[in-house]
């Protein structure tokens, strides 16, 4: 018979028995699975956020605008532009008009003079002394002058006795021819002296012009434009010295600017005189200035084949200067029918074909939308809108073809 053996088991030995869930790593797999699970659905939502909104948006395209505008029936309409320069019909080179050292220079760039203002002045010690010299020639002139009208008197006194005395048989004849002699050589010396008077005079006056000549002065009122010489520089009149400098200043009257310009010659018999314009510099824009054709020159430029015209200013101000470019719109002449309504006008880049049909991009805000349009014919430069657009709508000048409509601009 078989003995069976009881083993003891002691508190100690169940506890080994015992799973440690913290070292098998069972329980943090389910925790770790799900903050991956959430980040990788995070990055989707983001990610398909951005695709839509980038869809829904589309890149912006830059685009011109014009704004939709209106013209009366009694308004001047452009037909006809040109372009051309400021240019003073009044303008000098001022020069002296003696060679010498410039000594005083008064005025600089931008100053306004009126005739006979003192611009400059040259060194003047030698002409003065000739004047000093020639005002005393001309004191000895006329002292000696004095002396032969004395001589004369007292000559003529004594032919005056001696001829009544003669005729008495008073006094011998020989007596009487001296005293006639002498009454003559004393008329000849008196008419001398007087002659030596007026050279000497006129002596004086030359040396007075030579002083003059000295000092440069305006021609006319006008403002410097350049100055085109320094204190110390030796000037000269025009053309009298190739060492030395011409013209000290150059000056123009601003009040008499006008717009050069030139017309073909296919359109000059549109122009006439007295006839309206407007003028833009393009140093200005925005700024549109009144204008009248003063003058049509009666010549043409064979090389260009245009004709020159010379629009003079209504309503000039100070920013107009020399030289600026400028741009000449003619202006028709007003409707006389002051009753109709007016009318809507664009330009006509801002009418595009779309499928055949006559369209306009219309701003709203930041998008565009398709406007379908019936146009009339053209106003100047403008183009005549029946229907679709109204005056202060904002239109895309010159739309690209892939512009359509909903489409997100951006203005230049």
């Amino acid at each position: 018979m078989r003995k069976e053996t009881a083993i003891e088991t002691k508190p100690s030995d169940l506890s080994r028995l015992k799973i440690d869930w913290k070292n098998t790593g069972r329980g943090s797999a389910p925790r770790r699975s799900r903050r991956t699970l959430w980040i990788i659905l995070l990055l989707v939502s983001a990610a398909a956020l951005l695709i839509g909104l980038r869809a829904f948006s589309g890149a912006a395209k830059t685009v011109d605008v014009a704004t939709v505008g209106s013209i009366a029936p009694s308004q001047s309409v452009p037909f006809l532009n040109a372009s051309g320069y400021v240019v003073a019909q009044r303008r000098a080179a001022v020069a002296s008009k003696g060679t010498g050292r410039l000594v005083e220079l008064r005025v600089r760039e931008g100053d306004q003079v009126k005739k006979g203002d003192i611009i400059g002045r040259l060194e003047s010690a030698d002409v003065e002394a000739a004047l000093a010299r020639a005002k005393a020639n001309l004191n000895v002139a006329r002292s000696a002058n004095d002396q032969a009208k004395a001589e004369m008197d007292d000559a003529a006194s004594n032919y005056d006795r001696k001829k009544s005395l003669r005729e008495e048989g008073l006094v011998p004849q020989a007596d009487f021819e001296v005293a006639q002699a002498r009454f003559r050589r004393a008329k000849a010396s008196l008419a001398s002296g007087e002659a030596g008077v007026r050279a000497a005079e006129a002596a004086v006056r030359a040396a007075e012009v030579e002083v003059e000549n000295t000092y440069i002065r305006a021609p006319f009122d006008g403002t410097v434009l350049t100055k085109n010489a320094e204190v110390g520089e030796v000037v000269a009149p025009f053309g009298s010295s190739t060492q030395a400098k011409a013209a000290v200043v150059t000056m123009a009257d601003m009040t008499s600017l006008q717009v050069e310009a030139d017309v073909s010659e296919s359109n000059i018999e549109k122009i006439r005189l007295g006839q309206r314009a407007e003028i833009a510099l393009d140093a200005y824009p925005e700024m549109k200035y009144e204008g009248v054709v003063q003058t049509i020159v009666p010549t043409a430029d064979r090389a260009k084949a245009t004709v020159m015209t010379k629009i003079r200013f209504l309503n000039r101000d100070d920013r107009v200067l020399p030289e600026m470019s400028a741009k000449v719109a003619f202006l028709s002449e007003p409707q006389a029918d002051q009753g109709n309504k007016p009318k809507v006008t664009v330009q006509p880049g801002a009418i595009v074909l779309r499928k055949d049909q006559k369209v306009a991009f219309r701003l709203r805000e930041d998008r565009v939308e398709m406007i379908p349009v019936e146009t009339g014919g053209p106003l100047g430069s403008q183009v005549e809108v029946k229907r679709g657009l109204a005056p202060g709508d904002r239109v895309v000048l010159n739309p690209p073809e892939n512009l359509a409509p909903g489409d997100r601009v951006q203005i230049k």
